[in-house]
């Protein structure tokens, strides 16, 4: 496991009532209603959140690939991402896709983007040999 030597940010947040409460950040930035996964109420949901905040890091570390590479990212560019909540013999687990668009590059240069994000991105850190993951360039 690889320990942090020099912690950049700390996002600090409570959840109460799990899935069907509500969860607040500590500077007040983020004050949201859960709700399960297709249900009618008012909310989001874990997978949901988790999508958007994997998805944003994986651009920026697009940003980062760019500029290594010295090529420019798309000001278009977007991750679309799936996370799968499910169970395999009576247990929880999830899954995720990321589908990635980067118009106007050509492909060589939007896959080499791309696989290094993924090696750089923390989320894709985070969940590398955790969790099927799928990434494709549409």
């Amino acid at each position: 496991m690889n320990r942090i030597e020099n912690v950049l940010y700390t996002g600090k947040v409570r959840t109460t009532g799990g899935r069907e409460g509500g969860a607040r950040s500590s500077d007040g930035r983020l004050d949201i209603k859960l709700s399960r996964p297709g249900s009618a109420a008012a909310g989001t949901n874990p997978e949901q959140l988790f999508g958007a905040a994997w998805s944003a890091c994986f651009i920026g570390a697009m940003g980062g690939a760019a500029r290594a590479l010295k090529v420019i990212l798309p000001a278009e560019a977007s991750v679309d991402a799936e996370i799968d909540f499910g169970t395999t013999d009576d247990a929880y687990f999830l899954g995720a896709r990321l589908n990635v668009s980067l118009p106007g590059l050509p492909l060589d240069v939007a896959q080499a983007l791309v696989d290094r994000a993924h090696q750089t991105c923390p989320y894709s850190k985070a969940t590398r040999g955790n969790i099927d993951v799928e990434i494709a360039l549409i």
